[in-house]
């Protein structure tokens, strides 16, 4: 028998009690997401593994910190994990950038696959010189697919903040992809 799953503050409620199959039900929902989160920013998959993993502990430790979320489960998971992603960026600026192979199209000829993966290669480069909060801006609205109160609880900002970081984060990938700045 299929269990249905509870709403975010049930969850919560029995998370902060260390209920094990709420914690295993909070790890099921959003694992799958954040993997694809890490991956799309960080391109790399063990990288992308390593931030679910991080971020998860750090969900677990503030769990028991008393510090973890409030009302949203899935904004906080995150915030954590772009918090994560942002200290990778910043240990490592320079770091090669590398095309995960669940990107590439496995059907493509080699002058197609070196196409697209100088054109990911070179997008991933922009989005490496946006805001970290244009960054998630853009990886939780057109990767994930959020809405923009969504995006908006997940920052902390308003959604006119999001809108004018979505713009922003826009016009800039523009302009760096359209004058080869990169």
């Amino acid at each position: 028998m299929e269990t249905a799953v509870p709403n975010e503050a049930e969850l919560l409620e029995r998370a902060l009690r260390f209920d094990r199959q709420a914690l295993a039900q909070i790890y099921d929902l959003y694992s799958p997401g954040i993997h694809r989160y890490a991956l799309r920013l960080l391109g790399d998959t063990a990288q992308a593994e390593d931030c679910v993993a991080e971020t998860f502990s750090r969900f677990l430790h503030a769990l028991r910190a008393r510090k973890g979320p409030r009302n949203y489960i899935q904004a906080y998971l995150y915030r954590t994990a772009h918090n994560w992603i942002a200290d990778q960026y910043r240990k490592a600026p320079s770091a090669p950038v590398e095309l995960s192979e669940q990107i590439a199209d496995k059907h493509a000829g080699p002058e197609d696959e070196y196409w697209e993966q100088n054109r990911q290669a070179r997008l991933r480069l922009a989005l490496r010189k946006l805001t970290p909060d244009q960054q998630q801006v853009i990886a939780l609205k057109f990767v994930e697919g959020w809405e923009n109160e969504a995006v908006a609880r997940a920052l902390g900002k308003p959604v006119g903040a999001v809108k004018s970081l979505q713009h922003r984060a826009l016009a800039t990938l523009q302009r760096l992809l359209r004058n080869e700045e990169l």
